[in-house]
């Protein structure tokens, strides 16, 4: 197989059709392409639709489609497509992970797949991510350090400046280039990276395992490229509505975020450096708090956020490395 694109669905149904409708022409030009759309934990009323819809719009004949319950966050859903995928005799060349929140643009899928082609020593590309109205979304990146950190924190102006060159979200490039990572709503994955690291981590459930899959592939010597041919339309935050401007400003976010991030941090950095990173985004997100009061700017940050990010912390959590919780699955009794 040349091309798997992996689309996992959860309670975002209307939104996996579009995305469906939107890859259909691309599938024509695409041979030997496949899609494996999993339906992950939502309900039965969306598994029939979703099947429903494949067959009366004649996409059984490239879309292969699995439910799975409860839900098994991103990384877990991915790979229920991909652990099949890739022990088959007939393994894809290329995979590309797909939000099902996206619409994909003319020639965005095709692009990859060339850029790929010609460039048989990067194991990694990261489209360009929009909004509807063309506006870039940063989806190229650093990688998160204690610098980096304690700016996410602080949002002071002159010290965002001399921290410019360590920044998180440099301004979207116009031209191919590489980037530490890149946003996993829309990227292509070579069969030799998965070969190389193994499949997505399901410790994370969802969140942070785009930047831990790109850093492992860079540590097996296979670097990641940003796209901005291949153009995606992003309905940012759909499924969890974390990232949503509108949805989730004052939103408290849900556990399983601080703990993906203690997890990314623990493992790729180790106990020392995760500490300093907490001690960090803490100590600039205390003095951005205290800057806020006195200057009666309006609270637009997630409520609880510095409790919360001190109770998952390594210093309230511990030094050991551990899986997210899946909400989906009720917590065993002691």
């Amino acid at each position: 197989m040349k091309l798997l694109i992996v689309i996992v669905n959860y309670k975002v149904t209307d939104l996996t059709l579009d995305c469906m409708r939107s890859l259909a022409p691309e599938i024509e030009h695409l041979p030997d392409a496949r899609v494996g759309l999993c339906e992950n934990g939502t309900g039965p009323d969306d598994v029939k639709r979703l099947a429903d819809a494949i067959k009366a719009n004649g996409w059984d004949r490239w879309t292969d489609f699995v439910s799975v319950t409860p839900n098994r966050g991103f990384t877990g859903g991915n790979n229920v497509v991909l652990k099949p995928a890739m022990e088959s005799g007939n393994p894809p060349e290329y995979v590309i992970l797909l939000n099902a929140d996206t619409v994909v643009l003319p020639g965005a899928m095709q692009s990859l797949v060339k850029f790929m082609d010609a460039n048989p020593k990067i194991g990694i590309a990261g489209s360009r991510l929009e909004q509807r109205d063309g506006t870039p979304f940063v989806s190229a990146f650093r990688y998160h350090t204690i610098a980096n950190e304690f700016d996410r924190g602080l949002r002071l102006g002159f010290v965002s400046k001399l921290l410019r060159p360590w920044s998180l979200t440099p301004p979207p490039p116009n031209e191919p280039c590489e980037a530490q990572w890149v946003a996993g709503a829309s990227i292509i994955i070579r069969r030799e990276v998965f070969q190389a690291i193994g499949l997505l981590d399901e410790g994370y459930y969802t969140y942070f395992d785009d930047i831990d899959f790109c850093m492992q592939a860079r540590k097996a010597g296979w670097p990641t490229w940003y796209l901005p041919e291949s153009r995606v339309i992003h309905l940012v935050g759909a499924t969890t509505q974390i990232s949503d401007p509108k949805k989730g400003a004052g939103k408290r976010r849900p556990r399983y975020w601080y703990q993906a991030r203690t997890r990314f941090f623990v493992k790729n950095y180790g106990v020392i450096y995760s500490a300093l990173a907490d001690l960090a985004f803490l100590s600039g997100y205390a003095l951005w708090r205290l800057r806020r009061l006195v200057q009666r700017r309006p609270d637009t940050d997630p409520k609880n956020m510095l409790l919360d990010t001190w109770l998952n912390s390594v210093f309230v959590s511990g030094p050991r490395l551990k899986d997210v919780e899946n909400p989906a699955i009720p917590k065993q009794a002691a």
